[in-house]
């Protein structure tokens, strides 16, 4: 059977389970959606959900330096210290670090990004659709789909997993939570780069090559 983007959104509201899981749980049980959500739930996956909503104050706040050029930090919080012991926990952490100095999000979750920023690029992207000629009653459907383009670039739960590309951030997360069975969160970061925001400084050709010449 055919599992569509629709049935794996479904899935994915009812139980917060990962994209992949979801996608994995409907082929398993050939579309039948009752079946899915069982056998996510049967893999601890569904329940993660449950546990999103607890509160998570321990946790580790970690570096990670490349090349001496890029600089992070970032807090993942866990509900108890001992878990933020655990070296899977710890692994992740890191893991997130690396993934921020590599894919440079913006933010965390979606709902951090300014609204307006959402609607100025919906804009952006409607104005392109038009522009390409495309039909007006599918110019919204592309719109949206870009839009999902434009989150992954800027989100670090809907980025792509550095070590693996066929999963998001939010299904290693999810995946995290289910297997040790407590809440954890990436709750922020900071991401330095070298003569970011400095404007570089730019002498006129004319006057370079006259200083090479000695004049």
């Amino acid at each position: 059977m055919n599992i569509t983007a629709q049935m794996i959104k479904e899935l994915r509201e009812i139980t917060s389970a990962g994209m992949m899981d979801c996608k994995k749980a409907l082929t398993e049980t050939d579309g039948d959606l009752e079946k899915a959500i069982d056998f996510l739930r049967e893999k601890g996956l569904a329940s993660a959900a449950k546990k999103s909503s607890r509160i998570a104050a321990e946790g580790l706040v970690e570096s990670y330096i490349h090349g001496g050029r890029i600089g992070v930090l970032i807090e993942v919080n866990s509900e108890t210290d001992f878990v933020s012991k655990n070296e899977e926990f710890k692994a992740f952490v890191k893991d997130m670090a690396m993934q921020v100095a590599a894919a440079n999000p913006k933010y965390v979750t979606r709902e951090e990004v300014p609204a307006e920023q959402v609607d100025h690029e919906r804009t952006v992207l409607k104005e392109q659709a038009l522009n390409e000629g495309k039909p007006e009653k599918i110019v919204e459907k592309m719109v949206e789909g870009r839009l999902e383009k434009f989150y992954e670039e800027i989100v670090l739960l809907d980025q792509k997993f550095i070590k693996d590309g066929d999963l998001k951030v939010q299904d290693v997360l999810t995946n995290l939570i289910a297997k040790i069975g407590e809440n954890i969160k990436i709750r922020r970061f900071v991401r330095y780069e070298v003569g970011e925001g400095l404007e570089k400084r730019e002498e006129d050709f004319a006057e370079e090559v006259a200083k090479q010449m000695g004049k």
